[in-house]
């Protein structure tokens, strides 16, 4: 890519993200989408959004989104500081040292828009050159500098988290265990053997317990129910919102049938409902239930001390928040789960497979020859510089944006298939399986430009890797560029909303298909977070090699950190809250970036004929990967399990608490499978109508 056309690039989408905050500035002052811009303070004072997201405090941030959004924001504030670090020395040293040596061509400042990019990156310092020695003390220090501060960031959260233990109001999840593979013999309900088993070995402690019921019919039925009430809420709505009476077509359909319709089949759902949740016989017990304690301390025993002497009898772990449980989790049977499995193994090598031929397509977009000799008939239109530019510098990065946001909707549902307790449980499986799928077809797939065969062959060889890395790394240094410089563009959309904008004015102009503004949407951190980690991974390897990304990379993190705080105000509302155990995936990511960055360098210097750099660079990786396990061997356990010394305090405190009564008379029913609740008969409102039940 020539400067001018990542120029283009950079004009353009600078213009876009300009244009998408104005639109969103213009558009959140229209009451008409305030369910689209502020769901969840729709009647706040409205006030300019960046200087208020960057006057609210962290505390502020606490309160809005728990802890969960708490560290979201910090990952920002961490690769700021990292990349701000790496921007000085990157732009500030490497870059000029670059760009002022002659091993591809002469230096012509008259014709410096069409001079390649590479003359910006380390391929232009001269073979040997004692100028590369910066480039080596360079990778050092951002190793020193990106280190100290995943321990200080590190050491700050787990201290947040013990911090939130400690304040926290008392929370069933504390207290609660679920107990599993409950052994049941012939005559004795599940609810009996669980109620002989703790008083018995847990007499002091143990509290109450709820068993796990079949409930896969009674949740299709509710479904059911839920369908025909939304259908029927717009079709009021309709009705109230119509200025002529009800006309019917040719005397035989009008909107009161219509009515009547929906009313008949919601009252024959509810019936059923009803019946079904009455007739406890029918309902068939799972050998599951959530054990509750009198004490924190007493879960925690029950959890991680073994029950039975059979190993795979009454197993144990931690319970969610009553709110967080996946209860269709429990409908389905272990072999329905490990086949689930397999089938998700199965899918998941497929869809990298179809993306990496994705990715060969867009790879051929970025050289002219190749796209015109795909279309030979757009020959004379692509001879105009400025399409040839967009076609090679911005269409390729829009294509693998536009086709990735689809991504993390489909690993999401393969984490549903697996069988995961929990919502969180199944969003943090989901942000693995995108990091990794977005490390691998995003990164490795672009640099590696070839087939899924040749790629393994170059993993399979490790002693060529640093060599082979050092070559293709540079060689597509353009179109991550390219890539980052799109990406504002996509951030910045996460102001506009734009497909919550546009089921906004779809459901105003079809008035029958109106959306549910009853509830703000949940942030998804499964997509978000390996996305920001992949722009880290981008920075950082590209640190040496092509210095010019990181200014790109550093306006990125910028933008997201003034976006997101704005929008975990304002439209996301949290379901969740993990105490900040998405941290330790940011912290093995950035390490593994860190690894990558320096068996770069090793092959770069190998490359440049300078040996020595490269047998000075090979303690890094290691020294690197010794700070890693220091730090999983100091912090992990705290974001794993609370101590004996956090657990019996807090109990002591609250003890005495009178309050403490009405915690535990709650507790008895927090785990009551919603779908055994009774249900409202919204059929009778003409208000809006809310779901039956929210956690169904």
């Amino acid at each position: 890519m020539i400067l001018s056309a990542l120029a283009t690039s950079v004009g353009l989408n600078l213009a876009l993200t300009v244009l998408l905050a104005a639109a969103y500035t213009l558009l959140r002052r229209r009451p008409a989408y305030v369910e689209v811009y502020a769901p969840r303070r729709p009647y706040a004072p409205l006030e300019p959004w960046l200087p208020a997201a960057w006057r609210r405090s962290e505390e502020d941030v606490h309160a809005a989104a728990g802890l969960d959004g708490v560290v979201f924001v910090r990952i920002f504030v961490f690769s700021i500081r990292v990349f701000a670090a790496a921007a000085v020395l990157g732009v500030g040293v490497l870059l000029p040292v670059n760009f002022l040596g002659d091993q591809l061509r002469a230096i012509d400042f008259s014709d410096l828009p069409n001079k390649s990019i590479e003359l910006f990156s380390v391929s232009n310092v001269k073979d040997g050159s004692n100028k590369l020695w910066l480039h080596f003390s360079a990778v050092y220090i951002i190793t020193g500098i990106t280190c100290y501060l995943l321990y200080h960031e590190y050491k700050y959260i787990s201290c947040k988290r013990l911090e939130y233990f400690m304040t926290s109001k008392p929370l069933p999840q504390h207290f609660t265990v679920l107990v599993r593979a409950i052994p049941v013999s012939d005559g004795v309900s599940v609810s009996d053997a669980v109620d002989k088993f703790f008083r018995e070995y847990h007499s002091s402690t143990y509290l109450s317990h709820t068993v796990v019921h079949q409930t896969g019919k009674l949740r299709h039925l509710l479904n059911d129910a839920e369908n025909i009430c939304t259908k029927l809420t717009n079709l009021k709505y309709v009705h109230r919102s119509s200025q002529d009476a009800p006309r019917k077509f040719l005397g035989l359909f009008g909107r009161n049938d219509l009515l009547g319709k929906y009313q008949k089949r919601l009252e024959d759902v509810e019936e059923n409902v009803r019946l079904e949740q009455s007739d406890a016989t029918r309902r068939q017990e799972i050998p599951a239930a959530f054990v509750s304690f009198r004490s924190r301390y007493g879960a925690a025993n029950a959890i991680y001390i073994r029950q039975s002497d059979n190993p795979t009898e009454w197993q144990t772990e931690h319970a969610p928040d009553p709110h967080d449980v996946y209860w269709p989790f429990f409908s389905t049977s272990f072999m329905e789960r490990w086949i689930a499995k397999f089938v998700v193994f199965v899918a998941s090598v497929l869809l990298i497979l179809v993306f990496l031929l994705v990715v060969a397509f867009v790879q051929g977009l970025t050289y002219l020859e190749q796209v015109e000799k795909w279309l030979p008939f757009l020959r004379k239109i692509l001879e105009i510089a400025v399409v040839s530019q967009l076609v090679t510098g911005y269409l390729p990065s829009v294509i693998l944006h536009v086709l990735s946001s689809y991504v993390p909707s489909i690993m999401k549902l393969f984490s549903t298939m697996q069988g995961f307790v929990s919502v969180s449980g199944i969003e943090r499986s989901a942000c693995n399986k995108m990091l990794r799928f977005t490390i691998w077809t995003v990164f490795f797939a672009n640099v590696l430009t070839g087939s899924a065969l040749v790629q393994f062959e170059i993993f399979l060889n490790p002693k060529e890797l640093p060599s082979k890395l050092a070559v293709l790394v540079p060689a597509q240094a353009s179109f991550f560029i390219a890539y980052v410089v799109t990406s504002w563009t996509s951030i910045t959309s996460e102001l506009t909303q734009t497909a919550a904008l546009f089921c906004h004015l779809w459901g105003t102009c079809a008035k029958c298909c109106r959306r549910d503004a009853s509830k703000a949407p949940s942030m998804p951190y499964h997509s978000e977070i390996p996305r920001i980690l992949l722009f880290g991974l981008l920075g950082l390897t590209y640190f040496i090699v092509a210095p010019l990304i990181l200014p790109f990379v550093l306006v990125y993190f910028c933008l997201g950190y003034f976006i997101f705080r704005n929008q975990l105000f304002n439209v996301y509302a949290p379901k969740y809250d993990t105490g900040g155990k998405f941290w330790p995936i940011v912290h093995n990511t950035t390490i593994f970036s860190l690894v990558v960055l320096h068996i770069i360098a090793i092959g770069v210097f190998g490359l440049k004929k300078l040996p020595l750099a490269s047998s000075l660079l090979l303690p890094l990786p290691v020294l690197t990967l010794l700070f890693n396990e220091f730090c999983r061997n100091r912090f992990v356990p705290i974001f794993e399990a609370y101590s004996t010394e956090s657990l019996i305090k807090k109990d002591r405190e609250e003890q005495s608490k009178p309050e403490m009564l009405e915690f535990f008379s709650n507790l008895v029913t927090a785990y009551r499978d919603p779908a055994l609740k009774p249900i409202q008969r919204a059929s009778n409102s003409d208000e809006r109508t809310a779901p039956l039940l929210a956690s169904v």
